[in-house]
């Protein structure tokens, strides 16, 4: 049993509609633990991606309460957003990369907002870029990269500030299958370091082999949840 006190992130009845009658998600109750590695899984317009901007702040429940690092981020001023958001590392599916900034410079702004030393920032960056084989490419700018790349550098984004909430939409998408389960073992590392991990996929391969929680979503709403041994990835 979940400890709803004790849960990095809980959802009470959250539902969401971006039309009347149309739900995106409908009374959704599921809580995340710290260290908790889950996969959300269902087909496209399931609500995966829905749940996660909840989670995050940029979309806000049409009903419901969502809790996040103590904080209800469903009654969250927009002063207080940007505070709860450096505590959580997030993969979208575009990327979000600004385009005039070079690869360090996108990553190193994760560090920058929480005031990190500058000489720490530098060495902290290149490691997550070695980490993920970019750090020939660090001094480029995304647009020069492929797409694999930018969503490489997405993940060194979210990672190198060692958040405690990490959010990934299809982090693999655009990657073969050998640099996806090395993603994802770097994804799932985290959670070993007590990061709350919730990844959204499709993709089967992900679900066979990792060990976790797994949260299947149809149409908005949550038809089955299971855990599975941990410990099989990196097999």
């Amino acid at each position: 049993m979940h400890d709803a006190v004790r849960a990095t992130v809980g959802l009470f009845h959250v539902s969401k509609s971006y039309a009347a009658g149309h739900f995106a998600l409908r009374d959704v109750c599921l809580e995340f633990q710290r260290g908790e590695f889950a996969l959300l899984s269902g087909p496209s317009g399931a609500g995966k991606t829905t749940l996660l901007k909840l989670i995050f702040a940029a979309e806000r429940a049409s009903e419901g309460q969502i809790l996040v690092l103590g904080r209800n981020a469903s009654r969250l001023g927009a002063a207080a957003i940007p505070s709860l958001r450096r505590r959580i590392g997030v993969v979208f599916q575009d990327f979000k990369l600004m385009p005039r900034r070079t690869v360090e410079e996108n990553v190193a702004l994760a560090l920058e907002v929480v005031g990190t030393p500058r000489r720490e920032v530098r060495a902290r960056v290149f490691a997550i870029l070695k980490q993920l084989g970019l750090q020939d490419r660090r001094f480029h700018h995304p647009l020069s990269l492929s797409g694999g790349e930018q969503q490489r550098v997405a993940i060194a984004r979210a990672l190198v500030n060692e958040p405690e909430i990490l959010l990934a939409d299809e982090p693999t998408g655009n990657l073969d299958e050998e640099l996806s389960l090395e993603i994802m073992d770097l994804i799932a590392a985290a959670a070993k370091r007590g990061t709350t991990v919730i990844v959204a996929t499709h993709d089967s391969a992900i679900l066979e082999r990792y060990g976790g929680r797994h949260v299947r979503l149809e149409h908005g709403r949550v038809v089955s949840e299971h855990s599975t041994p941990a410990g099989r990835e990196g097999e």
